[in-house]
């Protein structure tokens, strides 16, 4: 597989190229269609043959994707390559080809290169990419100058202050660059010093994975963009930092429950956060992008949870919460792109991507409802979906934490457990939300069928959510070499013929394969009585339930009133500001107009941001002076540094 591999990134290569040289989006979007299938197909055969993909004629000590690189870049490589298919509805569309392919090339390079100085390009070449197709796109709901795409820029570059700290830090107790030789390095370091490098990973890594604080960019960047470039933040680049960030974590770093027990308190907060804001949006992209930070947090609480089972010594507890963190993502990649591809779908039927009731699943093809259910349901944890089943492997990985000798460990994981189930619940309100008030409805006098094209797509990654989810036990074999590579174990425990199990069926069990049998099946009875009812009865239209009372007209509501008891619930953190304007015709007692807004405040962006950029502008006035133009000034400063270097020679 690694001619096919070498070609499918060659393919890409050239597609960029030709994005760049000639005026021809079309023969830019076939080569790069072409390169993502070769892709997919290259990453499944190596996954199947349990084979490092690597690049013809490099060797394996500079690229080669190992088991788990495969399993996130082939669930990231298919709504990528959908997403390159039917492109963006950017003017631009040559320059959004480019940043594409940029972002799909530094995610492999991400997690496949063995150097780290390669590792960092691709990590900025990465972000470079993300940038590229925002700025190309200029979709905002208003237009900012770029500021969403500056502010998501300026949080990763501080993630790469972290990471680049970490990399030398690495590199000075592992002899050099070669990542390969980082664990040997710090195999000795104590117990301060793992906490601390590993906080510089959570912060690195974290900025991009949307852990708190940086999760607040994800809202503005996505909303400046389409659901195509989304689809490949939300796939493969969230993929790829998950995985760097596991890599580090678990392998380099020697165990300590302390960091473990600090990653699943960021992770859980951030998980709540990130779902409490994305249930406030109205808007396709901002609403799936704090979702995917969401997603990105539970995964990672996986990834602490693991940790705190491998400094206890419980390996097969630590590869059992490694493995539902790959198919979380797994699921994810496929389910947010089915979404984020329907949000484009809806732009370009309704020209707008705000959520509301337009009657989309009516007026369009079948396999788009039937792909944003399906998906929906997986985002929701509804069975029996590919969420469903990570979600649950989620749930009882954190129920064994009476295994866990140590009680800041079993107390962790039983909160982390509480965080874990508030993120569900709320999750399921968001996507309730997006399928109900985006999809259905009455449909509007401007709402047209989605593009076939996008239907299509759609409904072909939610089969594959649906086949992910039925397939789970076979999939399994695929992951067996992951976890032999990784923990010296095997994957094989999660399964028992058709059950899932946390390593034990005496524990806990379900099966999504039976389930896909048996829940068609359980609806036949309610068919049939509901069939059986309308044609004896007829169909009978009636008010509103009212509590079993005839309806009271105090109880009316008009649209100046709402009730909203999450947000009322919830008010320490969205600090709501509502504002009300009158428009009089001569006196104030003539009203033409009366509007009404509603917002919600970040929790970061006051508290943090503006208090950090008010200081660095208040540096900046400071040492401004230093670029007086004055040559006594220049001379001055350069004879006080002559003065302090001859003192410290003294010294």
């Amino acid at each position: 597989m690694a001619e096919l591999f070498t070609l499918a990134v060659l393919t890409l290569l050239l597609a960029a190229t030709v994005a760049i040289v000639l005026p021809w989006p079309g023969l830019t979007r076939v080569l790069a269609v072409l390169g993502g299938i070769a892709l997919i197909i290259a990453c499944a055969g190596a996954l199947v043959g349990a084979e490092h993909l690597r690049l013809a004629g490099v060797s394996a000590t500079h690229f080669a994707l190992d088991g788990a690189g495969l399993w996130l870049s082939l669930f990231g490589a298919i709504p990528a390559t959908l997403a390159l298919a039917l492109g963006s509805p950017a003017a631009r569309l040559r320059v959004w080809y480019v940043g594409a392919i940029a972002a799909i090339l530094g995610a492999l390079g991400v997690m496949g290169v063995h150097g780290g100085v390669a590792f960092l390009i691709a990590w900025e070449l990465m972000s470079l990419g993300g940038a590229l197709m925002l700025l190309s796109e200029r979709l905002g709901i208003s237009d900012d100058g770029g500021h969403a795409t500056l502010l998501m820029l300026g949080l990763l570059e501080v993630g790469a202050v972290a990471l680049l700290a970490g990399w030398l830090t690495f590199a000075l107790l592992g002899g050099g660059m070669a990542m390969d030789g980082f664990a040997a390095g710090l195999i000795a370091l104590p117990g301060a010093a793992v906490i601390g490098l590993g906080l510089l990973m959570l912060i690195g890594f974290g900025a991009k994975l949307g852990l708190l604080p940086f999760y607040e960019w994800f809202a503005g960047a996505y909303a400046s963009g389409s659901g195509a470039s989304a689809s490949l933040l939300s796939g493969i680049v969230l993929n790829a930092a998950w995985f760097a960030l596991a890599r580090a974590l678990l392998v380099w770093l020697p165990p300590e429950e302390m960091l473990g027990i600090i990653t699943v308190a960021v992770a859980a907060f951030s998980a709540i956060l990130a779902v409490l804001y994305a249930l406030q949006t109205d808007d396709w992209r901002q609403l799936l992008g704090l979702s995917s930070a969401e997603n990105a947090a539970i995964a990672t609480l996986l990834l602490g949870a693991a940790l705190i089972f491998r400094s206890a010594g419980l390996g097969d507890l630590s590869m059992l919460a490694w493995i539902v963190g790959l198919l979380h993502l797994a699921g994810h990649s496929l389910s947010k792109g089915a979404l984020l591809l329907g949000a484009d779908g809806a732009y370009r039927a309704r020209g707008t991507y705000r959520l509301q009731q337009s009657g989309l699943l009516r007026a369009s093809l079948w396999t788009y409802g039937v792909g944003i259910v399906f998906a929906g349901m997986s985002l929701a944890g509804m069975p029996p979906q590919a969420g469903f089943v990570s979600e649950w492997f989620a749930f009882q990985t954190l129920f064994q934490n009476f295994q866990v000798p140590d009680l800041a460990g079993r107390l962790t994981l039983s909160l982390g457990g509480v965080g874990l189930a508030l993120t569900a619940a709320l999750a399921y309100a968001t996507f309730v939300k997006i399928i109900g008030l985006g999809t259905q409805g009455a449909p509007a006098a401007h709402t047209g069928p989605v593009p076939r094209g996008h239907a299509l797509a759609v409904g072909l990654l939610g089969a594959l959510v649906l086949a992910l989810a039925v397939g789970m036990p076979w999939w399994l074999y695929a992951l067996d070499p992951v976890a032999q590579h990784w923990f010296a174990q095997s994957s094989m425990q999660l399964r028992s013929g058709l059950l899932l199990v946390p390593l034990s069926a005496h524990f806990a069990f379900i099966s999504p394969t039976l389930l896909v049998i048996v829940m068609p099946l359980l609806a036949l009875l309610p068919i049939a009585l509901a069939l059986w009812s309308r044609r004896r009865h007829g169909v009978r239209r009636a008010p509103v339930w009212f509590g079993g009372n005839p309806p009271s007209p105090r109880a009316a509501t008009t649209a100046l009133t709402f009730s909203h008891a999450v947000q009322v619930f919830y008010s320490f953190i969205y600090r709501p500001r509502l504002d009300m304007e009158h428009e009089h015709v001569e006196r104030e007692y003539f009203v033409r107009r009366l509007s009404f807004e509603q917002r919600i405040a970040p929790l970061f962006e006051s508290r943090l941001f503006r208090p950090l950029t008010r200081m660095v502008w208040w540096l900046s006035d400071r040492i401004v002076v230093l670029q007086s133009g004055d040559m006594n000034l220049y001379l001055a400063l350069i004879g006080i540094l002559l003065i302090i270097v001859l003192g410290v020679g003294v010294i």
